[in-house]
């Protein structure tokens, strides 16, 4: 069966330029823009990015709060509301229920109601306040089951007793009201009306806040297992870069609306080419190895009112100089690396696994010109 979305599109052009050499993208971002209108002016929330997700694959989106990880990822699917304006850029899905991909950015509202949830869904951030209170899980399994799928009441009830299955919470629990719920249970029926109509894509923002770390393994573990059983791929985004380098395919590092790196998981640990990403990997222990002193980032993300010039992490960056303040912040290929893939925005600083503080020789930049190769589909290390 396939479904019919309007405005077909041609594939998109990798970061640089390049046509996709792997497998094509299931949901491609190009230069994304999003502002919010305030009376004082546009706040840039997300500004210019791009960033692919293949089929079965997990990309982690991580930054610090405020960073537009939430913002990016509800643009693509339009949930934004006022004062959220995209102001430019394109979406591009393409599932294997469609007959032609298509620009979710250009589609109308009843083209939407059939993208979001049966094509792209979300488990949204919140599990408390997503989950409707004053329903039980039965019917809110089965509303969005029959607004999805033509199942009689029966099937939908039968359909949502195999979702708590799938997720490991007793049948007897669907007849449960929320508050009647622990807050890992509240989550993984989050999840179960993420997958109740087979998505291909599945965005999950912050899943697993506030719960405690056994349960948060718990959960991050049968996510896992489901991607693996059901096909899907997954968007994670989160504030924790340490939970994605064990669960992501690739690592999307984001800051001040901008992407500043993005790579393989082991990339991102062990060859970590932006300021940001080395300052994001000190700030949280390591299980193995020798003892190091663990460094917060001094300072606070800057206005998106007013940006600075250049490189939004310079005024917080220990490794910053004046020509930072010159650059345009693009991604491109991290010079060192053997993988193309490997992207970074910062022109000057390359990779050090010992130390993480080498810089580019005077007049050698760090990345190469322009990404001439696209973000591909990686294997987990």
């Amino acid at each position: 069966m396939t479904t019919d979305l309007g405005n077909p599109v041609p594939a998109p052009a990798g970061p640089g330029g390049g046509r996709m050499l792997s497998g094509e993208p299931v949901l491609s971002v190009r230069d994304l823009s999003i502002v919010y209108r305030t009376l004082a002016g546009d706040v840039r929330a997300v500004d210019s990015v791009t960033l692919d997700l293949h089929p079965g694959e997990v990309v982690g989106l991580v930054g610090e709060s405020g960073s537009g990880k939430s913002t990016l990822a509800y643009g693509a699917t339009r949930l934004l509301r006022a004062p959220a304006v995209i102001t430019g850029g394109s979406v591009r899905y393409a599932g294997r229920r469609l007959d032609t991909p298509t620009d979710v950015l250009q589609l109308t509202a009843d083209q939407l109601g059939s993208l979001r949830w049966r094509e792209i869904a979300i488990v949204f951030q919140s599990a408390m306040n997503a989950l409707n209170p004053v329903l039980s899980v039965h019917d809110q399994l089965t509303d969005v089951i029959r607004a999805h799928l033509e199942l009689g009441r029966s099937e939908a009830t039968a359909k949502a007793v195999g979702l708590l299955d799938l997720v490991g919470i007793p049948r007897t629990r669907l007849r449960s009201y929320p508050h009647e719920l622990s807050g890992g249970m509240r989550q993984r029926i989050m999840i179960a009306m993420a997958l109740a109509t087979d998505p291909e894509v599945v965005i999950m923002d912050e899943p697993t806040t506030a719960l405690d770390v056994v349960v948060q393994r718990e959960i991050l573990g049968q996510i896992l297992d489901l991607k693996d059983r059901l096909g899907f791929a997954i968007l994670f985004i989160t504030h924790d870069l340490s939970l994605l380098l064990e669960l992501a395919d690739r690592i999307a590092v984001m800051y001040a609306g901008q992407l500043m790196e993005v790579g393989t998981a082991a990339e991102i640990h062990h060859e970590p080419a932006h300021p940001y990403t080395k300052r994001l990997l000190r700030s949280f222990p390591s299980l193995r190895g020798p003892r190091r002193d663990l460094t917060g980032i001094p300072g606070t993300p800057p206005d998106l009112l007013d940006p600075p010039p250049g490189c939004p992490f310079l005024p917080r960056c220990s490794e910053g100089t004046d020509a930072c303040a010159k650059i345009e912040v693009r991604l491109a290929e991290v010079r060192s690396s053997a993988d193309p893939a490997h992207l970074t925005a910062c022109p000057f600083v390359l990779p050090d696994a010992a130390s993480g503080d080498a810089r580019a020789a005077p007049g050698q930049p760090a990345v190469i010109a322009a990404a001439s190769q696209p973000i591909a589909e990686e294997l987990k290390p």
